[in-house]
């Protein structure tokens, strides 16, 4: 028998506590799941992004934007939900991305290069685009930077566009610009196209997004080569989520997922507007006399005015049962796949059925509107809201009770409509960013042709080539907008 030394005891204890504590820390560094790990087992892939048209917004068939459709093929390649998050501006932006514990990634038309990417890490590129400075048509064009001199200039704050202004600055002391974190770039678009400043630089692929909105804005000339926008993600040692994402890239790439969006959201530019009285009336001779039956029928059945729906049919696709868009929508009344499973339509390229379709989702619309919205507002307010949906119309009549107009009445909403496009008043409302001024244009242009089909099938017009197409046939007329001014549109 030997005595133990309790001082050689305590010692013993402390080494072995001391080992097993590392050991379990050991233990615990190896089992901690990297960031794509934890991305898969949340089931959730957040990402953060800006509020407008070229990357992220809502509209009446919910979610879209290039950025978003890039993210959501990206969460769908993992296996788990995407969760979109908006930021006010660049510099929240990666202030957001940097926190422990916020997205995982940005998605917001980035360019790489300056001090953030000491801060950041950028994927491989996916879309080419040339910085461009702008002006408004009818000033002094500028052709070389040293023009620039003199000239009232906002860009964003943050941008790759005033990292190139302070680069500038450099070899033209007196240059001078501004950067603003208030706005979006469509709001620097509309004061160019409006004269409050001379210029703003915008890259091309927004430009060619937006121009037709700004019929005053032109290209002055390119400002340095194209350049590619990337995806941002947290800095540090876990490669993980970075090297997924650069594979996924390189694969959407390969497999022309890449080129379809291109085409899809940049491809093409939608005018939406009033093509002409004399092709109009090409049309009411060629074309409607082929689907007047189905919707005066379906117009019956509705209990609405025959020619509405008509004017509606018109606006979305000319009268052309075969009419599709890059956007997915089909058919007569351009239904979108959610809305024709809805409405019941089975073949959406079935005039008849588009139709019936297109007739029933207006009327359901026009159903929950609330109470206190009368007619003739109430059609106008459901042709609103069937373009861009009930949500950002609700946003609208609240910006006009804001303003102590009546939301209930159309000549007051319809003046808060464009806001929801300007990044002073959207930020300020429930789902955000929203083309409302295309919405005020959409309605204006039904209601001229709905005018122009109530005009030419008065009955002291029958006979002729009128009476011939049938335009003149009596309609329903239970559910009828009053006629007013056409100023008033």
């Amino acid at each position: 028998m030997f005595a133990l030394n309790p001082s050689r005891v305590r010692s013993a204890v402390w080494i072995l506590a001391t080992c097993i504590f590392l050991l379990l820390s050991g233990c615990s560094e190896a089992k901690a799941p990297t960031a794509l790990e934890r991305v898969q087992k949340d089931g959730v892939l957040r990402v953060i992004t800006r509020n407008s048209p070229a990357t992220y917004f809502q509209d009446r068939n919910g979610e879209t934007g290039f950025e978003y459709e890039l993210a959501k093929r990206f969460a769908d390649h993992l296996g788990v939900k995407l969760q979109m998050e908006t930021a006010d501006n660049l510099d929240d932006l990666y202030s957001k991305l940097g926190q422990s514990g916020g997205p995982d990634l940005a998605a917001a038309g980035l360019t790489p290069g300056g001090e953030r990417e000491t801060s950041v890490r950028f994927s491989h590129s996916y879309l080419d685009v040339t910085p461009q400075v702008v002006y408004r048509n009818g000033d002094p064009r500028p052709t070389r930077p040293d023009d620039l001199v003199g000239k009232r200039i906002v860009v964003l704050k943050g941008s790759s566009h005033a990292m190139q202004l302070a680069e500038l600055k450099k070899k033209y002391p007196k240059l001078e610009y501004k950067e603003s974190d208030a706005d979006e770039m469509v709001d620097l678009l509309r004061m160019v196209d409006v004269g409050d400043i001379d210029l703003t630089l915008i890259d091309s692929n927004e430009l060619a997004m937006n121009q037709v909105y700004f019929p005053n804005v032109r290209v002055a000339f390119d400002l340095g080569d194209a350049r590619g926008l990337a995806w941002a993600l947290p800095g540090g040692t876990d490669d993980s989520l970075y090297a997924e994402v650069n594979r996924f890239l390189d694969k959407v790439k390969q497999d022309g997922t890449l080129q379809h969006l291109k085409d899809r959201y940049y491809g093409h530019v939608d005018v939406l507007g009033y093509v002409g009285a004399y092709t109009f009336a090409q049309h009411l001779q060629q074309r409607l006399p082929r689907y007047e039956t189905h919707f005066k029928q379906i117009a019956q059945t509705l209990k609405m005015d025959w020619r509405l729906l008509a004017a509606i049919g018109y606006q979305e696709s000319m009268w052309q049962p075969d009419a599709t868009s890059k956007t997915g929508v089909r058919g007569l009344m351009m239904l979108t796949n959610r809305t024709a499973r809805a409405m019941g339509v089975s073949n959406r390229l079935d005039a008849k059925q588009s139709i019936q379709g297109g007739g029933k989702y207006f009327d359901q619309i026009r159903d929950e509107l609330p109470d206190s919205i009368k007619e003739p507002d109430r059609s106008w307010f459901a042709l609103a809201s069937y373009n861009i949906g009930s949500a950002h119309l609700e946003d609208a009549r609240k910006l006009a009770q804001q303003e102590g107009l009546n939301p209930d009445k159309w000549l007051d909403v319809k003046k808060m409509l464009p806001r929801l496009a300007q990044k002073q008043w959207f930020r300020k409302t429930r789902y955000g960013y929203a083309r409302g001024g295309e919405t005020v244009h959409f309605v204006q242009n039904v209601r001229r042709y709905y005018d122009i089909l109530t005009w030419v099938t008065q009955p002291q017009l029958e006979g002729g080539q009128l009476a011939e197409s049938g335009l003149h046939l009596p309609g329903v007329n239970k559910t009828r907008p009053s006629e007013e001014p056409d100023e008033k549109l």
